[in-house]
């Protein structure tokens, strides 16, 4: 069943409820109103533009990459999409040129959609491409013709997202129509404090439509269970409570960057939402902020584990007590999934002891809710389900009562508000700076963006240790990189930990860094990490 026959149903059983509401505060911008969409209205604009693109002759066997970033515009253009067969691959405009060129590239995208704004952005993006991409602005869209059918009969993704790499290179995950319907049964089924009520919740979110959890999880929960999503263009932490008032949020989604900035703020008589909000559904809370946020706004923040690879087949959520509150703890495994902690060696650990998480579906199928792979990346997609476990690169460790603790991550990503960064990748641009003779990058802890990039430089003899050069080295990292991506610290070092091979030492350069994050010669950089 495709999700635009979900949408017809649900338009039935609910025409003229909510279906979606994109507040005053997002659409500042580009209306002069908030966006309402009952479901009976949803489902006709869909059919609109379900027509337009089946008159240009877009239809199973396509991909088209949309840049519509939050609006109501991009879930529309979603549904119509998949009521053609047609895959969606949302595209992150906060990329370089080169970054969108490889997924659109990558993905075989045959068409971008795009709003007005990003479209001199996307004509360089394609210009990088040996064969062109037709860009159509959706405002109103004039869909250039499609090309020829598509030689495959019908694709294995609703849609494609891409998630960044050890290596670098973003990989596409697969992303099948089972995908996203288990995802919202699973949301439906989840219970606890986390427990929706048909045709009642409103659930806002403010993350980014190009991410698995507001595309999938946050919209098909209220799809399934005939809610209304309440879709944020970005977090405004100003607004943030008013907006969750006026909207008559009943359930938020967030990010552990996001309670430590909303306890940074002044107090105020009205921050107590005990009475509407029921709860806060996300991850990565910093321990010293969860009971205290929970006890001034007045509703619990329940903390999950997941990934685009796993969906919500793998998910876990400490939606029930004991929620270990304070602790890193993402709850206890249901009866739909198995997991197992490891060591290096693939054995288990023992009770207590930290390990990789490797998981998967219980049951006769394994992958069940998971993701379908890797686009064009077998090898990948097979590493990835090593013996049958997917292999997550998260390190936990399992108390007593099967509680589930987060420790660390085992792949050399740094999490950085939401984002996944590549050491990798960073480390390579890093090292095209005429400064620097080697460089090691390493997370460290954040209180407000729960990690940050930490650079360790060893520079040519001739160039001087001193806050010029730094800013300089930050700059051509800022103007290659995508924003959040610069270092936000850099020390200068006679030497980086390696091994007798001369590779990083990887845990070793995490404590090196940990260490120089408040010494008096490293370099704060973070004040200059902004969007473009």
């Amino acid at each position: 069943m495709k999700i635009y026959e979900t949408v017809q149903r649900q338009a039935e059983a609910y025409a003229d409820q909510p279906f979606l509401h994109i507040p005053r505060q997002a659409t500042a911008a580009y209306a002069a109103a908030p966006v309402d969409y009952t479901y009976a209205e949803a489902l006709r604009a869909v059919d609109r533009l379900r027509r337009r693109f089946a008159d240009a002759g877009y239809g199973t066997g396509h991909r088209v990459a949309v840049a519509l970033d939050n609006r109501a515009d991009a879930i529309i253009a979603f549904l119509a999409l998949n009521a053609l067969g047609v895959s969606f691959v949302p595209l992150n405009m906060e990329q370089r040129p080169d970054e969108l060129a490889h997924v659109i590239g990558h993905s075989d995208a045959v068409l971008v959609v795009s709003l007005p704004g990003h479209a001199p952005k996307l004509a360089q993006a394609v210009q990088l491409l040996p064969e062109d991409v037709p860009i159509s602005v959706c405002d109103p869209p004039e869909f250039k013709p499609a090309p020829a059918p598509a030689t495959r009969a019908s694709l294995e993704d609703a849609a494609m997202v891409y998630t960044s790499g050890t290596t670098g290179k973003p990989k596409g995950c697969l992303l099948s129509e089972e995908y996203f319907l288990h995802a919202g049964e699973w949301y439906a089924e989840l219970g606890g404090y986390c427990t929706l009520e048909p045709g009642r919740e409103r659930l806002l979110t403010p993350l980014p439509l190009f991410h698995m959890n507001a595309l999938v999880v946050s919209f098909m929960a209220m799809l399934v269970t005939g809610g209304c999503l309440i879709q944020l263009d970005r977090f405004h932490p100003s607004s943030w409570w008013a907006t969750v008032r006026d909207s008559g949020a009943t359930a938020l989604h967030y990010l552990g960057v996001m309670p430590a900035i909303l306890l940074s703020r002044p107090s105020d008589p009205g921050d107590d939402f005990s009475g509407q909000v029921k709860f806060g559904f996300g991850s990565n809370a910093e321990p010293e902020h969860h009971a205290v946020f929970e006890a001034r706004f007045g509703f619990p923040l329940i903390e999950g584990w997941a990934m685009t690879e796993t969906g919500c087949g793998g998910c876990i959520m400490a939606n029930t007590e004991p929620r270990h509150v304070g602790q890193r703890c993402f709850g206890r495994p249901p009866d739909a999934v198995e997991l197992r902690l490891a060591d290096d060696a693939g054995q288990n650990v023992a009770a207590g002891e930290p390990g990789e998480l490797l998981i998967r579906a219980a049951g006769p199928d394994p992958r069940r809710g998971f993701f379908s792979g890797y686009y064009k990346d077998p090898a990948a997609t097979a590493e990835a389900w090593q013996e049958g476990w997917l292999h997550t690169g998260d390190v936990a460790r399992a108390d007593r009562d099967g509680s589930l603790f987060f420790v660390e991550r085992k792949k050399n990503i740094i999490r950085r508000s939401g984002e996944n960064i590549a050491i990798s990748e960073v480390e390579a641009t890093m090292m095209q700076h005429e400064s620097v003779d080697a460089c090691a990058v390493a997370p460290v802890r954040d209180m407000i963006r729960g990690e940050e990039v930490f650079a360790c430089v060893v520079l040519h003899v001739a160039h001087p240790a001193t806050a010029a050069t730094a800013r300089d080295i930050f700059d051509f990292c800022h103007s290659r990189l995508t924003y959040y991506k610069a270092p936000g610290y850099i020390a200068f070092v006679d030497e980086i930990p390696t091994t007798a091979t001369q590779k990083i030492r990887r845990a070793d350069m995490k404590k090196l860094a940990a260490g120089l994050v408040e010494h008096e010669d490293t370099f704060d950089l973070r004040e200059f990490k902004r969007r473009s």
